[in-house]
């Protein structure tokens, strides 16, 4: 089996590729007749087929395309473009040296390519790989603390005696909300993974960007009531193709990020403002800022947890942020942090149209 799987990654068999390889070679036939028909002599045709070998060997996957065309072109050189032509004469003087040069040029360009392809490929598996480590780690965290609160608040109602049922609806009330807030944990996860799959499209809808700061401030409200939260958008109606549950969860981790890792953050701004072809999204702290050491590192998912302040288990900043990283990527989005003189600020920025991000 790996064998099998070896060879189709040597010799792919594509209609892409064998179109190009079409287009090129008659091309290079094409350029030669204009060519002969302009100029009587015959040593024209080498250099346009060595060429049009060299193209479709860079240009096509594996091995196949460009062995093909080293062999054609040297059949083409011989048989119409030299001297008797329609007829083959193997006798030419460099006749094996013009096939020996093709071949060449075509392996070496094409071992070339493969290889670059291939360490492509192991990268973008290699990334893939470390964003769905960097959310499981990052969920089991973010999971803990609503159900050490769903065990408390339930242990409560059933071991405590003597309570009135005002008390008993405060912690059935507190257990629900935490149940919720997993529900759309999950919810969200299983979209997010859905970024890691090459033939699954992130579904987008035109939102109103306003209507996405708040609904991440009113959420953010009511587990850090303590925190002024203010939310700044433009006068007139500003739709932005997105997946509202990806990109509230973006917001929802930057507006987390900002309180525990600011540590003394007392408010935050929340905005959206539109330049040109994109969305500016902003969250703004008051906080400490961010380590200068931890800046160009931030949304790789390296930073360790002795390396932050939330080794008492609260999320890993790094790793929240690279889950934002992709999801913003994922969007056709950039994003990018900075050190302010009164705390930091977080910003993305978003197509507001889908010509936009190709």
């Amino acid at each position: 089996m790996p064998h099998s799987h070896t060879k189709n990654r040597l010799f792919p068999v594509s209609l892409r590729d064998f179109l190009l390889f079409t287009l090129i070679l008659a091309s290079a036939v094409g350029l030669c007749f204009l060519l002969r028909l302009a100029d009587s002599s015959d040593g024209f045709a080498s250099p346009v087929f060595v060429l049009a070998v060299l193209l479709i060997s860079r240009f096509t996957d594996g091995y196949l395309f460009g062995l093909l065309a080293a062999v054609l072109s040297v059949i083409c050189i011989n048989y119409i473009f030299t001297y008797p032509y329609l007829e083959f004469n193997f006798t030419l003087s460099g006749y094996p040296l013009t096939f020996l040069t093709m071949l060449g040029v075509s392996l070496v360009t094409c071992t070339m390519t493969t290889k670059i392809k291939e360490q492509e490929r192991l990268r973008v598996e290699s990334e893939k790989e470390k964003m769905r480590a960097n959310l499981l780690r990052s969920v089991s965290h973010d999971i803990r603390t609503p159900l050490t609160s769903i065990v408390g608040a339930t242990s409560a109602v059933l071991e405590t005696p003597g309570l009135s049922k005002e008390e008993q609806r405060v912690f059935l009330e507190d257990a629900r909300n935490e149940a919720q807030w997993l529900i759309r944990l999950v919810e969200n996860l299983l979209s997010i993974t859905r970024i890691g799959d090459e033939n699954t499209q992130i579904r987008k809808e035109q939102e109103a960007a306003e209507e996405i700061l708040g609904e991440a401030a009113r959420k953010f409200r009511k587990r850090f009531p303590h925190i002024q939260v203010s939310v700044s958008a433009p006068d007139e109606l500003l739709l932005v193709p997105m997946d509202a549950i990806l990109i509230e969860q973006v917001l929802s981790n930057l507006l987390e990020n900002a309180v525990i890792h600011g540590e003394c953050t007392t408010a935050i701004q929340l905005s959206v403002r539109r330049e040109g072809g994109k969305a500016i999204f902003s969250v703004r702290d008051n906080g400490h800022g961010i380590p200068a050491k931890e800046l160009p590192r931030l949304f790789d998912g390296t930073l360790k947890r002795s390396e932050t302040p939330s080794g008492d288990g609260k999320r890993n900043m790094g790793l929240g942020l690279s889950v934002c990283m992709a999801i913003v990527h994922a969007h056709g989005g950039t994003m990018e942090a900075e050190n302010l003189s009164d705390g930091a600020e977080f910003v993305f920025r978003l197509p507001v149209s889908e010509k936009e991000s190709l």
